[in-house]
């Protein structure tokens, strides 16, 4: 952590932050940048703990404000402000709009919300419409007119939105982005992803796993069982596409010359939350008799504007390892995640048979991996979080549109309310809106490679 520090200090000094930067030219105006960020956390429980762990190790964000409706979090953010020798900040959480008088504290620039799902929305609309620069974690929003309140309110306000997807910047996917650049898999075709994740146990306050936990969930539940299981009881959806769709989106230019165009979407039966109840809790358990609505496995077909088709899949709920189930597909070759496989077609060793990819993987390392890899390190979910935060705090401080806007936001997130539909209907296919108004043909793609536009 000392080495991040540091690094982040002489980035502020130096202005070397120009290189981490998401979207700083170089011909921009350093003297409109901000040498000092004040960043206000909204919901400080694990997720938001985690961006403040990695806020506290710069020196160009002070910590201005927090808001839990839990004290006992905020007792926990407190203490770990203080010991990285900051000023305590304001603290608000006494009711579940407290937040709202937080985003009237003119010492307060920017926010990153890491509340519950229900939240998000109308806590970044608020936030927008308070002109902070919003950093918002994911799922960004639940419903259609949720997605639409998104870009609306940055277009009324003018303010930004970033959402915070951190699988983005995983190493492994910038590379094989680096790779999509340079055309060595040939015309994108095809893609899957996923969040394939068995979240049957729940997340203690330490970070620690407990197992057999999740049978108590709502208002006996802890952690993300007091709010998160009641979306598998209530809705038959994706609920959580982005970390799948979302790297993928940024490989084939969604919103910037490509947009989504439809979906189909269909579930399996979903048996996985009872057996689990049943197996902890028994069969005489209260929870062991509700019918969850959600399908075990929610899998989602996407149709882009140029041609290319993604298969998305949902399966938190059944035993299974961690996956987000990458395939990159094109003409001249592909790429799984699982297995770390890879086919070039001329390049291969073997006609028709897999390669490691190891090697692809590290030729092709991103170049902000390259420089930066080793200041990620103990930033969580594998130095990842170093990244999308650094990309927040360096676009907030320009005050300037982010890699990933409320336009991806709002497209990405469409996906939870437009399979419900689909699923509703047999896999009826449905249409995406064009949130960017027809904007997405002249938009120009984010480049990942240089981190400008």
């Amino acid at each position: 952590m000392n080495s991040r520090r540091d690094f982040v200090k002489k980035t502020a000094l130096l202005g070397t932050g120009i290189a981490l930067a998401p979207h700083l030219s170089f011909g921009a105006d350093m003297s409109s940048v901000k040498p000092i960020l004040n960043v206000a956390l909204i919901g400080v429980g694990l997720r938001g703990t985690n961006h403040l762990s990695n806020l506290l190790q710069r020196k160009d964000v002070q910590i201005t404000a927090i808001c839990d409706i839990d004290n006992s979090r905020n007792k926990i953010a407190l203490d770990l402000i203080e010991k990285a020798g900051f000023k305590k900040p304001a603290v608000f959480g006494k009711d579940e709009y407290d937040y709202r008088n937080l985003l009237e504290l003119s010492e307060v620039d920017a926010v990153i919300i890491s509340t519950p799902w229900l939240w998000h929305t109308r806590m970044a609309k608020d936030a927008m419409l308070a002109r902070k620069y919003t950093g918002l974690e994911v799922s960004a929003a639940n419903t259609m007119e949720e997605c639409w309140d998104l870009v609306n309110t940055h277009e009324e306000t003018g303010s930004h939105l970033m959402i915070l997807e951190n699988v983005c910047y995983r190493r492994d996917i910038m590379a094989v982005l680096n790779m999509v650049k340079k055309n060595i898999f040939g015309e994108l075709l095809h893609f899957r992803c996923g969040y394939q994740h068995d979240l049957r146990f729940v997340k203690l306050n330490d970070g620690k796993t407990a197992y057999g936990k999740g049978v108590e969930f709502g208002e006996k539940g802890i952690s993300e069982s007091a709010w998160r299981t009641q979306h598998s009881l209530l809705r038959n959806a994706d609920v959580y596409p982005t970390h799948g769709v979302g790297p993928i989106a940024v490989m084939c230019d969604i919103n910037r010359g490509n947009r989504f165009v439809s979906i189909s979407s269909m579930a399996s039966k979903g048996v996985g939350l009872h057996n689990y109840i049943v197996k902890n809790g028994g069969e005489g358990h209260p929870n062991a008799k509700l019918k969850f609505k959600q399908g075990d496995i929610i899998t989602s077909m996407i149709e882009t504007a140029n041609g290319e088709t993604i298969i998305v899949t949902h399966d938190c709920n059944s035993p299974r390892p961690y996956s987000l189930g990458f395939r990159v597909q094109g003409s001249e070759g592909i790429w799984e995640v699982d297995g770390n496989r890879i086919y070039i077609e001329g390049q291969a060793q073997k006609a028709h048979r897999w390669d490691d990819a190891t090697k692809w993987l590290e030729e092709n390392d991103h170049p902000l991996w390259q420089k930066f890899g080793e200041y990620a390190a103990g930033s969580g979910h594998g130095g990842m979080d170093f990244f999308v935060l650094n990309a927040f705090v360096e676009s907030a401080k320009e005050n300037i549109p982010p890699p990933m806007d409320a336009y991806d936001a709002a497209a990405w997130s469409a996906i939870t309310p437009l399979s419900e539909v689909s699923i509703a209907n047999n896999g009826e296919s449905q249409d995406f809106p064009d949130f960017t108004r027809g904007n997405w043909v002249k938009r120009k793609p984010y480049n990942w490679i240089k981190n400008t536009y």
